[in-house]
């Protein structure tokens, strides 16, 4: 822990969540705990309350001489326990399974890391029957979680804690609901906690879905087509009905499914749409903000406006800690503009 210089721990939405440790280091200065495949848990206390940050394993380091200066730089790079599931790739069949059970059967082989699952089935998805087609896994089991999900419109990710040594594995739609994180404040004066943000706006981003599916078990031609999106509303105006124009995509005939399965898909794709319509992107002061930004949960903006106050999601937030310094970055995201409400 003397060695220690920095630490940056970056947590994603979808994505695995990484870390870098940087540590300085004495010639012949044994690095034992530091090896590949070792398993690195984070936790930081704030207000006198323990956060687990990240639970990983190396996977890559690094070392700079420092030019015979006598101390050098020994950096540790790695992944959160997810990483463990992207090693192995032999070809499985799912028989009778849906998706989210299969997620379930997966999920449950790494009990070992503390991994317990969370798993949302999707609307109106039919369980196959014994005759009918059979899923075949050709890929990694993390591989094949993010390819499910990605179907969906849905995501994948382990979150650390809130024990050491324990995880959740998350495999559903995003979660745009639950209690907001303490307020962001920017312009606010000596009230501020933000200290830079900016803001984007992707029009051609909010997608619907208009085409047909052959239903595999009455071999009718049917419609499919999206009109609104499943996700909660945490903006005033939403893109797809404040918007005069909206991309849309033609669905065609997918084999294997039937109606109800298609109609999961194109919700998919116009609910995922609308995660990358507006974003904020900036930095705050952990010291000042009196808490941890944590991804994957909402939160409020105030003092920026209009347009840009209010709920956003939060899609990803980089820790970044030396000594005396903790701050982080973050990514906010939402499918519209505006607040719900007039106090955030």
């Amino acid at each position: 822990m003397e060695s220690l210089q920095s630490v940056e721990v970056t947590q994603n939405d979808k994505d695995r969540s990484g870390f870098k440790l940087s540590f300085q280091i004495s010639q012949g200065q044994k690095l034992d705990d530091l090896k590949p495949f070792n398993r690195i848990i984070l936790m930081v206390t704030i207000n006198s309350v323990k956060q687990v940050i990240m639970d990983g394993i190396i996977s890559y380091h690094q070392l700079d001489s420092g030019n015979g200066s006598g101390a050098s730089i020994f950096t540790v790079f790695g992944e959160d326990v997810s990483v463990m599931m992207d090693l192995d790739m032999q070809p499985i069949s799912h028989k009778g399974q849906d998706d989210a059970s299969i997620a379930r059967g997966i999920i449950s082989k790494y009990s070992s890391y503390g991994i317990t699952a969370e798993v949302k089935s999707p609307k109106g998805v039919s369980q196959p029957g014994t005759n009918d087609y059979v899923p075949r896994q050709q890929v990694t089991d993390l591989e094949h979680l993010k390819s499910m999900a990605d179907k969906y419109g849905f995501v994948f990710y382990i979150v650390p804690g809130p024990l050491a040594k324990k995880n959740i594995a998350y495999w559903g739609p995003p979660k745009w609901e639950g209690t907001s994180q303490k307020a962001l404040s920017t312009n606010m004066g000596p009230n501020s906690n933000v200290e830079t943000i900016n803001f984007s706006y992707d029009s051609l981003s909010p997608t619907l879905v208009k085409g047909n599916v052959q239903d595999e078990k009455t071999n009718q031609i049917k419609p499919v087509e999206t009109n609104s999106s499943q996700l909660k509303k945490i903006s005033k105006d939403s893109a797809l009905e404040s918007q005069s124009k909206v991309r849309q995509v033609l669905f065609l005939q997918k084999s294997g499914h039937d109606l109800k399965t298609a109609m999961a898909l194109a919700q998919g794709i116009t609910d995922a749409s609308l995660l990358e319509t507006e974003k904020a992107e900036g930095t705050l002061n952990v010291i000042r903000y009196g808490d941890i930004l944590l991804p994957r949960r909402l939160v409020g903006l105030r003092g920026a406006g209009q347009e840009y106050d209010g709920t956003w999601y939060v899609k990803k937030v980089t820790h970044k800690i030396q000594r005396g310094v903790y701050k982080q970055s973050f990514t906010l995201t939402r499918g519209g503009t505006g607040p719900k409400t007039s106090k955030v």
